[in-house]
């Protein structure tokens, strides 16, 4: 690239990356292993740090074939813990099929290409980094006959989860020499007809000037703006919950798209769960983990009609729960009541045992309808129990490891597996909304992670990673595949963006 002068006053930097979750952070570690001097530039205070990667539960889905693959990861592993665990294996086609069938054939070839085959290298280099693996034993198994069988194609897990995946990567950020600035709002790219060459950011109170040979945005979607959402995702969104960050409002898209990159991917999708009622509305590092609902396959949902509307047992939650918060929101006042009787309490998460619940208990169905009865049609929800009660198939096995084919059959909404009447008190009813993790919606990127512009031509000097990456996908979303997406584009941008800048004499071979 050409020399440009910078100005005394004027913060330069091999690689600027805007962000400061998981993708960022790999990212610059990335180009920092390449010799880059990195600058972080991190919208939150320093205690609210990480994106959204710091709300979740750190599960990232990830090709293996086998349970030597889960011991390379997981090194920590006992001899016990191995002796007792069915891992099977989650190959390059397992994984290829589900994004797939999950975003109806849409996923883009190249990007989930790319997001497959570097999955296990990623983690494994991620592991280099400090990060700590382990199954995800309890929430992605169930114990059955003193055996833990994995289900659902994600199997791993960072050891502490989204906290401990973000405080990892700082850590190895820091051992790497990469300056990290926080409450740093970068508010538009410095950019020209010769590209981007850094960014404007306004931090302590003032708008500076931050140079670079190569910028890295992985700031996150516009999950948090509530304009956004009602002006792309549609009426009503604006009322969803944000189980995340605060600061992810779309900011780095919308300067991308002022520098002409092309917009790209399911601008009105988006991973929406059912989420506690009177949850924050926003993420809250200490709540938010008790908020989930994830435990719907073994309960009737019904909404405020009393009716049911989803197949609760469509599949596993992995493959379902990212979309049927969309399902919720479409429902009269944007609430629906997971029903649970006693048979299954044992297979619930601890979230629905926490003080942070919005519960009705009822020793009898029709106490529990009466003391809904100011929330729904409790008349109905009585028939629609009944009728669910004598279409399930009793004489097929209940397993919570597989999809065992226990339906309820002839009802007006379908439930295809783990199907189990409600007869057995105490009755317990959740009342859930919706909750928007990311949007779908992003920039377009070359097998690079450089981004396209509306003509199909890369930008010189702008790369891409992370939710700011359109394309991967569409409708609904194979669960724990967020965090690798974010970690295996992050790593290629950081790696792109260092040789973009210069510092490095030679690609390492990340986008196949």
């Amino acid at each position: 690239m050409a020399d440009r002068t910078v100005p005394a006053d004027v913060v330069s930097a091999d690689v600027i990356v805007v962000g400061g979750g998981n993708a960022a952070l790999c990212a610059a570690l990335s180009a920092a292993q390449d010799g880059a001097r990195v600058i972080v530039l991190e919208r939150a205070p320093e205690k609210q740090r990480g994106g959204n990667s710091v709300f979740t539960d750190g599960l990232m889905r990830v090709v293996y074939d086998g349970a030597e693959d889960i011991r390379a990861l997981a090194p920590d592993l006992t001899d016990e813990e191995m002796a007792i665990s069915d891992f099977g294996a989650y190959t390059e086609s397992d994984f290829f099929d589900d994004m797939g069938r999950i975003t109806q054939y849409r996923t883009d070839p190249d990007l989930c290409e790319i997001l497959v085959k570097q999955s296990k290298q990623t983690l494994l280099w991620m592991r280099e980094q400090g990060v700590r693996f382990m199954p995800n034993f309890g929430r992605q198994a169930y114990k059955v006959d003193g055996r833990f069988t994995f289900w659902g194609g994600a199997t791993i897990a960072v050891a502490a989860g989204g906290p401990g995946l973000v405080d990892s990567l700082y850590k190895a950020a820091h051992r790497r020499g990469v300056e990290v600035v926080y409450e740093a709002w970068v508010r538009d790219l410095i950019h020209d007809d010769d590209g981007v060459h850094g960014v404007l950011v306004k931090v302590d109170g003032a708008t500076r000037e931050y140079r670079a040979g190569s910028v890295v945005l992985a700031c996150g979607g516009f999950e948090a703006n509530a304009e956004m959402r009602t002006r792309y995702l549609g009426p009503g969104w604006d009322l969803a919950k944000v189980r995340g960050s605060r600061y992810n409002t779309g900011d780095g898209l919308e300067m991308a798209l002022r520098a002409g990159a092309q917009p790209f991917g399911h601008w009105s999708g988006c991973h929406a769960v059912a989420w506690e009622r009177n949850a924050s509305d926003f993420g809250d590092l200490v709540l938010t983990p008790q908020f989930q609902r994830h435990n719907y396959p073994f309960a009737v949902v019904v909404n405020s009609e009393g009716r049911r509307f989803i197949d609760e047992g469509a599949d596993f939650r992995n493959y379902t729960y990212a979309k049927y918060g969309r399902a919720v929101l479409d429902q009269p006042g944007q609430v629906a009541w997971q029903i649970f009787d006693s048979k299954t309490e044992h297979l619930m998460r601890d979230e629905y045992r926490t003080r942070h619940v919005t519960k009705v208990k009822a020793n009898t169905l029709e106490e529990l309808a009466a003391k809904l009865g100011d929330e729904l049609d409790g008349a109905q929800l009585l028939r629609t129990i009944a009728e669910f009660n004598a279409a399930v198939r009793d004489e097929v096995p209940f397993n919570p490891n597989v999809k065992d084919g226990r339906s309820a059959d002839g009802l007006p909404v379908a439930r295809s597996n783990w199907a189990v009447k409600l007869d057995t008190p105490p009755y317990t009813a959740y009342e859930v909304t919706c909750g928007i993790t990311f949007t779908f919606g992003g920039v377009k990127i070359d097998n690079h992670g450089q981004v396209v512009d509306v003509n199909g031509n890369t930008i010189p000097g702008l790369f891409a990673a992370g939710e700011m990456v359109g394309g991967i996908f569409y409708h609904n979303y194979p669960g724990a595949s967020g965090l690798t997406s974010g970690a295996v584009f992050g790593r290629l941008a950081g790696a792109s963006a260092a040789l973009a800048a210069g510092t490095k004499t030679s690609e390492r071979n990340l986008s196949a």
